[in-house]
């Protein structure tokens, strides 16, 4: 027979799984709801409850409470410490009503309402000593400007954490409920691992590492996803509010769970303060600043080009013949990488990659009326996306809605997504024969005038380039992107450039990177 806390969270369980069902999965993306698994949650709050001290009552606080899975898990796990009181803020009252009839004749009391706009308490014994969440993970492209410009003035008014406008709402949580917390008192948080890496997420690790006496960071393999509905890489954030001693290390942790993880690991303040990216802990330790070459240095690296449609502007063959359109607005493009089963792309007389799916870019830079007068067929295709396609905002943007970007073909792209548990290399670089210019699921890179000029005294060089590419040690690739869950990886332009490259560079007789007057001078010829 369950016990009288195992009975209650059946019964929670029961009513998430209702709710959720009459949400569509994009309602739910919107929000950000994603409810907290029973063991998870119950592991979270062991945990944190070991963090207080001996015998000290529970004030127990979440601003994100949903149908409370985390006070649950207090009932479960707290056994004979004494529980002052429980609160909770709940936005959507899809969630809180029910909630609250639930929860009724217990401790918790939930309140309807936007935490963003509420008024911390003043008196410390109405500060909670454990905040526990799992804040809705909220994209920034889903907050309108005016309350992304409210959330980024409460954040630097309550932490003084400066929010760049690319932060997810999860980070304005954290720094919000910096007055919501006491004095000594103690927050975890489930959020998003990608804080660690990202550009947006350095404003929230310095108040980390400067506000707050970080205690434990525990990221759970990618590869084994937490929640159900979310393809997101999670990691579990605890700290206590205390400014840090200058000699303070904080413990990484790394797969299993926080009681028993895979890997675990002191790293002190000083390195995570130098660290571009925090997921290389607990697995991998500081690597000594690289000075020598980096792939930035012999290529340009730019994301492929974002058509504004890709299902109106690209087309096969037959549909090309089909609509009669002009080759001369065509330009061949490459397909995605599961349509390329080789690394090496081919190309017939003119340019056109010698693959299974051959595709076309549609893309041309004559006014409309010039248009219907001389190419018909053209011009009726283009009618048939003027509802859909030219209100889009990056075809809105431009002088004439259906003319792409001009890039060239680029001798070598790679893709940028990859999978940590593929055997070889997770990213692949492809040498690119043809004329293809590449969409956005490609990094294309271009060669820098240095090596341009290395490549035109050694034609055969670029081959072997590309087969260095595809040499680097799974590792090295992984440690400069950015993970997701299950075991999904990505790699921006900037991240990629970074990928140390002094072996390539000897390939083509290029000087030691320190010797920089004789580089200057390469460059200077080059260009």
């Amino acid at each position: 027979m369950p016990s009288k806390t195992d009975a209650i969270e059946q019964r929670r369980c029961a009513l998430q799984a209702a709710l959720d069902a009459r949400k569509s999965q994009a309602e739910r993306n919107k929000l950000g709801q994603f409810a907290t698994p029973t063991q998870l949650a119950r592991d979270m709050l062991a945990f944190g409850l070991g963090l207080l001290p001996e015998g000290e009552s529970i004030r127990f606080f979440d601003p994100a409470i949903g149908t409370g899975s985390f006070y649950s898990a207090l009932l479960a796990t707290m056994e004979h410490q004494p529980l002052a009181w429980a609160r909770g803020f709940e936005v959507d009252p899809h969630y809180e009503l029910p909630a609250r009839e639930l929860w009724d004749g217990e401790r918790l009391q939930t309140t309807l309402g936007d935490f963003t706009r509420q008024v911390a308490p003043l008196v410390e014994a109405e500060r909670a000593n454990l905040l526990i969440c799992n804040p809705p993970y909220v994209r920034h492209h889903h907050l309108a400007s005016g309350e992304k410009a409210r959330l980024q003035e409460a954040a630097r008014v309550t932490a003084g954490v400066e929010l760049s406008g690319l932060a997810g709402l999860y980070c304005y949580f954290m720094a919000l409920s910096h007055s919501w917390l006491s004095e000594d008192g103690v927050a975890g948080w489930l959020i998003p691992s990608e804080f660690m890496d990202v550009n947006y997420g350095r404003a929230l690790k310095a108040y980390l590492l400067r506000e707050v006496t970080l205690l434990h960071v525990h990221r759970f393999d990618p590869n084994n996803v937490q929640f159900d509905d979310a393809l997101v890489s999670s990691a579990v954030v605890w700290f206590k509010k205390d400014k840090p001693k200058a000699d303070h290390s904080v413990t990484f942790s790394y797969g299993g769970t926080m009681q028993k993880p895979s890997i675990c690991k002191r790293v002190s303040v000083v390195d995570l303060e130098s660290a571009g990216k925090w997921t290389r802990f607990p697995k991998q330790d500081m690597e000594a600043p690289h000075e020598g070459y980096r792939l930035g240095d012999l290529f340009a690296i730019k994301r492929g080009i974002a058509t504004g449609g890709n299902e109106f502007f690209i087309l096969d063959e037959d549909k090309v013949r089909t609509l009669g359109l002009p080759q001369e607005f065509l330009r061949p493009i490459l397909p995605s990488t599961r349509h390329i089963k080789v690394n090496e792309v081919k190309a017939d007389a003119d340019g056109v990659p010698l693959l299974e799916k051959r595709l076309f870019l549609l893309d041309c830079d004559r006014p409309e009326d010039e248009l219907k007068r001389n190419y018909p067929a053209l011009w009726e295709y283009l009618q048939t996306g003027l509802e859909h396609v030219a209100s889009g905002y990056l075809c809105r943007s431009r002088r004439f809605w259906y003319a792409q970007e001009r890039r060239d073909a680029a001798p070598i792209v790679c893709t940028y997504i990859g999978r940590s548990d593929h055997d070889g290399q997770p990213f692949r670089f492809l040498l690119n024969n043809s004329k293809a210019t590449a969409t956005n699921v490609y990094l294309c890179l271009y060669p820098q005038p240095v090596l341009a000029s290395r490549l035109r005294e050694q034609p055969d060089a670029l081959r072997r380039l590309w087969g260095a590419l595809n040499s680097i040690g799974k590792e090295t690739m992984l440690g400069n992107g950015r993970v997701y869950g299950g075991g999904m990886h990505k790699l921006e332009p900037k991240e990629l450039a970074n990928v140390p490259a002094d072996d390539l560079a000897a390939l083509v007789g290029l000087p030691p990177k320190a010797n920089t007057r004789q580089l200057e001078l390469e460059y200077a010829v080059a260009a």
